[in-house]
């Protein structure tokens, strides 16, 4: 298996930069993601990986081969397409023996690879069906297979559940986390769902505009995004206006509309004074009901209660904290509450984000 290092990538089409001088290094046997809006630019990243699309400018490196100008069928990269591409008047043992009789490799040995990739997938048992008796999940897997019957350095997936059900999307993930860690293949994946790649990431980038806007692991991209693009793009958070207001040892003092707030979550250019946005994520908003007491060194802001939709294991809250502010809050086994009841909200500092922009 191979690393991956992008330098200064570029790719233009006309007079629209559709990726914009990106710097990657991707670590062997990483399941890395891009993640980004459509037209940000990351199919176009990953076309230029697999030798589909060539750089306008910058350099490409797999393992220690620079492939910046080979074509894609000398990169060692197997790929799965959103469509999935397979053949429809082939069996699925002939899909996935496709890319192995093109490199004329042995009959004998294309027929244990074959064996092995179905069996990777779990679809050994539909080897004779063709494509149109196969569910979308078992197509999904045909795909997989036929991209790591050749056993490439370099898996790439582009939007690859993109066309299943909510269900069979979240199986699919499961599936897709088990072959990557049991084959130790570096596997780059494009998509533009936020649960995929925080549930299945070791590593990724949040991408805007053909730039790479923030990287990190999914915990650190969505506990301390660094803007508000990141922020908001990464499920759902409150963006507050607020002015810095000074210092306490190691926190921020910040002043919303709904009275003085705390961060430890600093910025290191954060100013002495001046405006900033907070990022607080409405899980991190803690109701506190009568008769409770407030966490130690909690922020408390007061508000009124819009409304609730009730969701079974948890209940999403609206709150109005003046200045036609309205907070998101999410509470794990709640509590029936009436609209215009009086709500004091409790946030831990580490909890309060501080954006650059």
């Amino acid at each position: 298996m191979s690393s991956v290092l992008l330098e200064s990538v570029r790719k233009v089409f006309g007079t629209t930069v559709a990726v914009d001088e990106v710097n990657l290094e991707i670590a062997t046997g990483d399941l890395f993601f891009l993640l980004g809006p459509s037209g940000c630019g990351k199919t176009t990243l990953l076309r230029m990986i697999a030798g589909f699309a060539t750089p306008s400018g910058g350099r490409i490196t797999i393992g220690d081969r620079d492939v910046t100008k080979l074509p894609a069928e000398k990169r060692d990269t197997g790929m799965v397409f959103q469509s999935y591409a397979l053949w429809p008047h082939m069996s699925v043992r002939e899909n996935v023996a496709f890319g192995l009789k093109v490199r004329k490799l042995e009959r004998s040995r294309v027929d244990s690879e074959v064996d092995r990739a179905l069996e990777l997938v779990r679809m050994t048992d539909y080897a004779a069906r063709k494509p149109n008796e196969l569910s979308g999940g078992q197509q999904q897997r045909v795909a997989l297979a036929r991209a790591l019957a050749f056993k490439p350095s370099i898996l790439l997936l582009d939007e690859p559940l993109s066309n299943l059900d909510a269900k069979l999307r979240i199986e699919m993930r499961s599936e897709i986390r088990r072959i990557v860690d049991e084959l130790g293949v570096t596997t780059i994946y494009v998509t533009h769902d936020q649960k995929e790649a925080l549930s299945l990431a070791d590593d990724m980038v949040v991408m805007r505009d053909g730039l790479v806007v923030q990287r990190g692991s999914p915990r650190e991209l969505y506990t301390r995004p660094s803007s508000r693009f990141t922020a908001d793009f990464l499920g759902e958070t409150n963006l507050i206006s607020a002015e810095i207001r000074g210092r306490e040892d190691d926190r921020a003092v910040l002043s919303t509309v709904a009275g003085d707030v705390h961060s430890t979550a600093i910025v290191d250019t954060l100013p002495d004074k001046g405006n900033i946005t907070l990022s607080i994520r409405p899980e991190a908003l803690a109701i506190i009901h009568e008769g409770e007491s407030v966490p130690e060194d909690s922020s408390v802001i007061n508000g009124t209660l819009i409304d609730s939709i009730f969701l079974g294991e948890m209940a999403q809250h609206r709150v109005d904290i003046g200045g036609d502010v309205v907070l998101k809050v999410f509470q794990l086994n709640p509590r029936q509450l009436a609209p215009g009841s009086d709500i004091r909200l409790a946030i831990d500092p580490e909890d309060v984000v501080l954006l650059r922009d």
